[in-house]
């Protein structure tokens, strides 16, 4: 899954079991409701800031916001180097 996606669904998920709107959770995190609702679509690249401002409003630790997140983003070998003749 996109990490984005990811997050806002995570996002969604423990906003709707904490009973807040968008509205609230935007009021308590001080971030407006629109902002709140694109992130849960997964629109938004959220910032560290905003991150941690949501976990707080939340009353959640960070890690059950990127909970499910891939691990490894990165989908292709970083690349291999050869040794040089004059490091032998």
């Amino acid at each position: 899954m996109d990490p984005q996606k990811a997050f806002g669904s995570n996002v969604r998920r423990i906003r709707k079991a904490r009973g807040h709107s968008q509205e609230k959770l935007g009021e308590i995190a001080g971030l407006h409701r629109t902002y709140i609702g694109s992130i849960e679509r997964g629109e938004q690249n959220v910032s560290l800031q905003n991150i941690v401002a949501i976990a707080i409003a939340l009353r959640v630790p960070v890690s059950d916001l990127v909970a499910g997140l891939p691990e490894d983003p990165v989908t292709t070998p970083a690349p291999t180097t050869r040794q040089d003749e004059s490091d032998k």
